[in-house]
């Protein structure tokens, strides 16, 4: 949510902070804003709500806005409605601190009521405010430096924060402090870069420091200090970024989200080739051991939103694989219950951006629990990365529509590698199952291509289904866990309501809302659970709904149910939730272009939910 550019060197800061900025656009907002200062003089800020283009428009794309040092933000509202007011950069009453802030402070009513005795005056309704003006109120108390200052205000803010601070008293310099929100600083020579994600910099150094949990960084050009909350100075290590600054960008698609659908054969075969050496998997990499495996009796997936939904699938093909029990937790849930962790247990906090804040603060209450962690991140040296005992880094690559299908579907096949991991170590499957799974996995980027190349038949579907209100997706086993995904990739997206269901759920209330024209979308991979959801979609079909039948080549029957039929290749039913959700995510697409919308910026939604 909210994103974050700055930058300190010797070119025009102006065209710099809008580039960085638009390629943020995918985390969602609703206003901009940029101050950038020359030299000595005083520091220019130009805000606007609405979209990025106001704003370029506004300085003629930067160009307009003289000055070396400069911080950018795109505001998405938490408090104080979208105007220009309360966007971003914000300023105390003297300018003499101004700064952009991503995150939450949970006490700002609390401080904004001390500072107005102390005798400042508030325009917006916002958090952010109360810390540009606290960091100003200790700044002139103590004249101890913009260092002791922010520390002081740390101390005192409740909540999460990525802030990015200029004073007046030193120009040409940026100061950054974070707690539970991303941000990462770049340096090339003589310039430096900040930003709350990769893609903002990608395309002028991938050679970046990231800022911990309570540290400080004082930026200069080419150059940045570190300090941890002590007011010590440390030292932190260049990571290089992998990532080409090409896969941030559309590729000639027409949206960020179909590239990423296409991008699924190859970003899953890099996944797989990571740990996948000589048709053996070894976890060296992800630090996992087959001695941890052995010890584990319980596993705990935490995670949210599409992520969750790779949870269900996994707890369905590592059960049938091991005997380990395996429990699928929201982390929204998990994180204020009082549930007591059985000792020789597993958390594994699944996450995308590895921001994610209910996960993190899951993977946080299940370390003070003294449980062993493991997280399935996709951005290197993110916060559940670095906190978590394990990582396994899914290959996905920058993700920038902010409905996930890369990401998603990476992280499938980690479940799948670690299911199949367990069970060998564990000695419950054969060394022939074993390998012919492992190959079995190794086909899917192929059998993805195919679905692909057939994307055509989804489309002209998916055009039947712009004018419509209601969807319900069924499935039982790993088809329910698909069906959620399914759903979910609808409603984000097109703005339907729909509604997943394990298929056997239908009596059990749902079926009361099936009527003519009602669309009924039906996943059925599962050989053993055929005939029992087919019942279910005859069920809804005798009662008006308009049928549409997923399933693998060969079950051709299935015409004489449903009205329309997908299929995909024939795959292990483990393994086939990977190739199901393909149409799935084609037909979330296509309904959302359809209808005009926005695809890879839903209305109200973020890519990285850094908050509550």
């Amino acid at each position: 949510m909210c994103g974050i550019v700055g930058f300190t060197g010797t070119k025009q800061a102006a065209p710099i902070l809008l580039d960085g900025l638009a390629k943020l656009e995918y985390r969602g907002y609703d206003s901009a804003g940029i101050a950038v200062r020359d030299g000595n003089g005083d520091t220019e800020i130009i805000k606007e709500k609405g979209k990025l283009k106001v704003l370029g428009e506004m300085t003629d794309w930067g160009a307009a806005v003289k000055g070396c040092c400069g911080i950018g933000h795109t505001r998405w509202a938490t408090h104080g409605e979208p105007s220009a007011v309360n966007a971003h950069p914000h300023a105390s009453d003297d300018e003499n601190v101004i700064a952009v802030h991503n995150g939450i402070i949970e006490n700002y009513q609390e401080l904004r009521e001390k500072l107005i005795k102390a005798g400042y005056d508030f325009k917006s309704q916002t958090d952010t405010e109360v810390a540009v003006k606290l960091i100003d109120y200790y700044y002139k108390k103590y004249s101890e430096g913009p260092v002791d200052a922010i520390v002081r205000s740390m101390l005192r803010i409740r909540g999460s924060y990525a802030l990015c601070v200029m004073f007046k008293d030193y120009p040409g310099e940026i100061y950054t402090a974070r707690k539970d929100s991303p941000m990462i600083i770049g340096i090339t020579d003589g310039e430096t870069y900040v930003a709350s994600d990769v893609p903002a910099i990608l395309k002028y150094t991938r050679n970046v420091y990231y800022i911990g949990n309570h540290e400080i960084a004082k930026l200069e050009k080419g150059k940045a200090i570190f300090y941890n909350i002590d007011r010590e100075e440390i030292t932190k290590p260049l990571t290089e970024i992998k990532w080409d600054a090409e896969a941030a960008e559309k590729g000639g698609y027409e949206h960020f989200m179909l590239k990423e659908i296409h991008e699924q054969p190859k970003v899953i075969m890099d996944t797989i080739n990571s740990v996948v050496k000589d048709g053996q998997i070894s976890f060296e990499s992800v630090g996992l051991t087959d001695d941890d495996m052995r010890e584990i009796e319980q596993i705990y997936i935490v995670a949210c939103g599409s992520a969750y939904h790779v949870g269900m699938a996994a707890q369905y093909v590592i059960e049938e694989l091991t005997s380990l029990s395996v429990r699928v937790e929201l982390a929204s849930e998990f994180r204020y219950r009082k549930m007591k962790l059985k000792k020789d247990s597993l958390v594994i906090i699944i996450s995308q951006s590895g921001e994610t804040a209910d996960s993190l603060a899951a993977l946080r209450s299940a370390k003070e629990q003294g449980i062993k962690t493991l997280g399935i991140v996709n951005v290197v040296g993110s916060s559940i990365a670095r906190e978590a005992d394990n990582v396994f880094y899914t290959l996905a690559g920058p993700e920038i529509s902010v409905a996930t299908t890369k990401a998603y579907s990476t992280q499938l096949i980690a479940g799948y590698l670690l299911a199949l991991q367990f069970a060998k170590a564990r000695e419950e499957i054969s060394e022939d199952k074993y390998a012919s799974l492992i190959a079995e996995i190794n086909t899917i980027p192929e059998k993805i291509e195919k679905i692909l190349e057939d994307k055509e038949r989804i489309q002209w579907f998916s055009t039947k289904l712009v004018g419509i209100k209601d969807a319900f997706f069924i499935g039982r086993g790993i088809d329910y866990a698909i069906s959620l995904e399914g759903s979910l990739k609808m409603k984000e997206i097109s703005y339907i309501h729909s509604e997943a269901y394990a298929a056997g759920e239908l009596k059990h209330g749902p079926i009361s809302l099936i009527e003519d024209g009602t669309v009924v979308i039906s996943v059925v991979t599962q050989p053993e659970l055929y005939e029992k959801t087919v019942s279910n979609m005859v069920e809804v079909k005798s009662r008006g709904a308009h049928v549409m039948g997923l399933t693998t080549y060969g079950n051709y029957a299935m015409e004489d149910t449903a009205d329309f039929t997908v299929y995909i290749p024939k795959m292990d039913p483990l393994f086939a939730g990977s190739l199901s959700v393909i149409p799935l995510q084609l037909m979330g697409y296509y309904v959302s272009v359809g209808k005009g919308f926005d695809v890879d910026k839903p209305r109200n939604l973020a890519k990285s939910v850094t908050v509550e």
